[in-house]
């Protein structure tokens, strides 16, 4: 049990990695594509290649979280914590999200800052464990979690508000 315990929370970093960096590239491939003002079929191609390897993480993501979580209970071992619930947090948020975007609901001026922001706080919230630093409170995340996001549309929307201008002159 304690093999397959280690196996899955290595899994769970492998692909927090792999949604880290395909967030990373989704986003560049994104302001390369609207720097024209036009996605032509070649760049969807490659944002749609990245947006399966998205999606083939967020799977991986919530198989591992769910392992965990039944792993954790059957060794009688307290899962919830302030720590467990901002993680399930950005889970959730990433499918909400990713959903809503893929249905063109959520705007384009929120949801890459958001799916990006999230991807980049559940890597950085899950490098906090070995350093002995995730005792936070569910406040205190949510504080967090919402100046990156912040932080994040404000990167987002000035780089497109400057791609924009470079395209008018």
């Amino acid at each position: 049990m304690e093999m397959l315990y280690i196996a899955v929370m290595l899994l769970q970093s492998m692909v927090i990695s792999l949604g880290v960096g395909s967030s990373t590239i989704a986003i560049i491939n994104f302001f390369v594509a609207i720097a024209d003002g036009k996605i032509d079929p070649q760049e969807r191609a490659m944002m749609g290649i990245v947006y399966k390897v998205l999606r083939i993480s967020m799977i991986f993501i919530l198989v591992c979280a769910l392992l965990i979580a039944v792993m954790t209970g059957m060794a009688g071992v307290e899962y919830w914590s302030d720590f467990t619930a901002g993680m399930w947090t950005l889970i959730i948020v990433l499918y909400v999200n990713a959903v809503l975007m893929t249905k063109h609901i959520m705007p384009s001026n929120i949801g890459p800052a958001l799916q990006a922001s999230t991807w980049y706080t559940l890597g950085i919230i899950m490098s906090l464990i070995p350093l002995g630093l995730a005792g936070f409170s569910y406040f205190e995340f949510i504080v967090g979690y919402l100046a990156a996001v912040a932080l994040a549309i404000g990167i987002v929307n000035g780089i497109m508000h400057y791609l924009k201008k470079q395209r008018e002159a």
